[in-house]
């Protein structure tokens, strides 16, 4: 296990959610899954109790906690997308697979994960700063997926 690693609370389904990850994202795998050793209040011996996983290079475990905290926007992963393709991609592999659509390019998958599926054209044009940024991110404001083309002609003006 990596030195520093996210950790992740499920109610009973980090392997599924995981194994999901590793096929949807590049460098994304499914590692070592941990079993319960004895009941515990969530869960019974030989469940799945911790899960180990990649998500695009970033070290993660699954803890199927059971149904006590639940996740919110105040933890995203953000997944810099090349074109429009890519963003169609991933994002329909979210949101197509149970999860649900909010703004600005945001989304949640079916476990409650909040992910930013952010095309560069949008973070290069608001890196820029000036009249490119204001016009791209006031195109950005009523999208839910961003579409690439129309980034691209706000920042052309």
């Amino acid at each position: 296990m990596a030195t520093n690693t996210i950790c992740l609370w499920y109610e009973h389904n980090a392997e599924e959610a995981a194994r999901f990850y590793a096929k949807t994202f590049p460098q994304s795998s499914l590692g070592a899954v941990h079993r319960a050793p004895a009941d515990y209040p969530d869960g019974k011996a030989g469940d799945a109790l911790v899960v180990e996983f990649t998500v695009v290079g970033i070290p993660c475990i699954g803890l199927n906690g059971g149904p006590h905290f639940k996740h919110s926007e105040a933890f995203s992963f953000q997944i810099a997308t090349d074109d429009q393709e890519e963003t169609d991609r991933y994002w329909n592999a979210i949101v197509g697979n149970g999860g649900q659509e909010s703004q600005c390019g945001w989304c949640k998958d079916k476990w409650g994960i909040s992910w930013q599926i952010t095309p560069r054209v949008l973070t290069d044009a608001l890196a820029k700063g000036g009249g490119a940024a204001k016009r791209a991110f006031e195109a950005m404001l009523p999208m839910r997926k961003i579409d690439v083309a129309t980034i691209e002609a706000a920042v052309r003006g």
